[in-house]
Formats: C-alpha cells, sequence, structure tokens
C-alpha cells in the first residue's frame, strides 16, 4: 500500500494533483480543499501521507498534510455509509481538531456544513465518531486567550501567512475577529484582519 509521496507537481485538477517522484512515476492524488487551496505551483515540490484506496474498478490515491488528518480519514471511512469521497469532503470543512471538538462539545449540527450530508446523516456519523474518538478524556478548553479551534481561523492565518504577515502578529487579530463574529467565512475573515491590518 502506498502511504506516503513526495514529488514534484505535474499537473492541477479541481480536486486533485500530479505528484512526479524522483524515479520519473506520476501519481494523481485527492486532497483536502483547504489543501488544494494551498498547493504550490507547477514544478513545486509537495509532500502528503497517502490512504491508498483499491477497489474492483479503481485504484485511488488521497493525499493529506499530517499523518494525523490521514489516521482520521481512516477513522471516517471506517463508519458504515461514508465513503472515499465523503469523507474527503469532510476534511475539507473541518480539521481532525475540529471533529474532535464537534464531538465533546456534542455539535451535532456542525456535520451539515458539509455537502451531501443532512440531518440524519450527521446524527449518525457523529455517534460513530463518539464512540470511535473517545475524546470524553479531552481536557476541557476555555478562556478567552485560547485560540478558536476551526478550519476558517488556520485557513485565514495560513492566507495571511501568504502574504507575508508574521502569525504572531496575525494570529491574536483573527483571534479576536473570529470571536467577535463566530460565523464568518475565510474570504470575510481575512478581509476583515486585513483592514485591521492596514490600519496598523
Amino acid at each position: 500500500m502506498i502511504a506516503y509521496i513526495e514529488g514534484k507537481i505535474a499537473e492541477t485538477t479541481e480536486q486533485s494533483v500530479i505528484i512526479v517522484t524522483e524515479g520519473g512515476v506520476g501519481y494523481e492524488v485527492r486532497l483536502p480543499a483547504h489543501t488544494m487551496n494551498r498547493v504550490p505551483a507547477k514544478g513545486g515540490d509537495i509532500a502528503v501521507f497517502v490512504y491508498t484506496v483499491v477497489r474492483e474498478d479503481a485504484l485511488e490515491l488521497y493525499g493529506f498534510e499530517s499523518w494525523d488528518e490521514r489516521q482520521m480519514y481512516t477513522t471516517l471511512i471506517s463508519i458504515s455509509k461514508v465513503g472515499g469521497k465523503t469523507a474527503l469532503g469532510i476534511l475539507s470543512v473541518f480539521r481532525p481538531d475540529d471533529l474532535r471538538r464537534i464531538v465533546f462539545e456534542e455539535d451535532i449540527n456542525a456535520l451539515t456544513q458539509v455537502s451531501g450530508i443532512g440531518k440524519k446523516g450527521a446524527q449518525h456519523i457523529f455517534l460513530e465518531l463518539k464512540y470511535k474518538l473517545k475524546v470524553d478524556e479531552m481536557p476541557v478548553v476555555s478562556g478567552k486567550d485560547d485560540a478558536p479551534v476551526t478550519s476558517v481561523y488556520r485557513d485565514a492565518l495560513d492566507g495571511l501567512a501568504n502574504l507575508g504577515y508574521a502569525e504572531d502578529e496575525a494570529a491574536p487579530l483573527l483571534k479576536t475577529i473570529l470571536k467577535n463574529e463566530p460565523d464568518l467565512d475565510v474570504g470575510s475573515a481575512l478581509r476583515s484582519a486585513l483592514k485591521a491590518l492596514a490600519k496598523g
């Protein structure tokens, strides 16, 4: 089974990249949306942990930035009625820590943010995740100084980093913005942060 690929970007599609290894072999790897948004340009270096799905009619590779994300993917596809594409869709919206937080806070409706998952599906996935993740032993994170554990926060922070802003400058600002307006999407959070940074 292929578990890790390192190489250069040959091509990109809407949901996948073609990675060519040093040996000259090219692999098409599907990536979560947040990773696709940050893939380097053609010819750039990339390294991903891979989960290989083998079926009678296909062999599919799913790539992840971290081993934790790959392991969360394997947990998701072990849930009945959750296939590879649905699991990737979930990880396109939520990072592993986000899913642990959802289970810990019993925020079932959060899963309906994923395209194709309704209330019944969200409840089913939540119940199985609660059993499989066993996050009842997670420490309670509280206090206004804690950064929000959301994919919006992380992606907006990544966006500011790509624009040249230091994390120690951008993180507290984003934390405050999302605390005051928790329903912002990534684009809106970025715009608000850039306006605040422009004001000094």
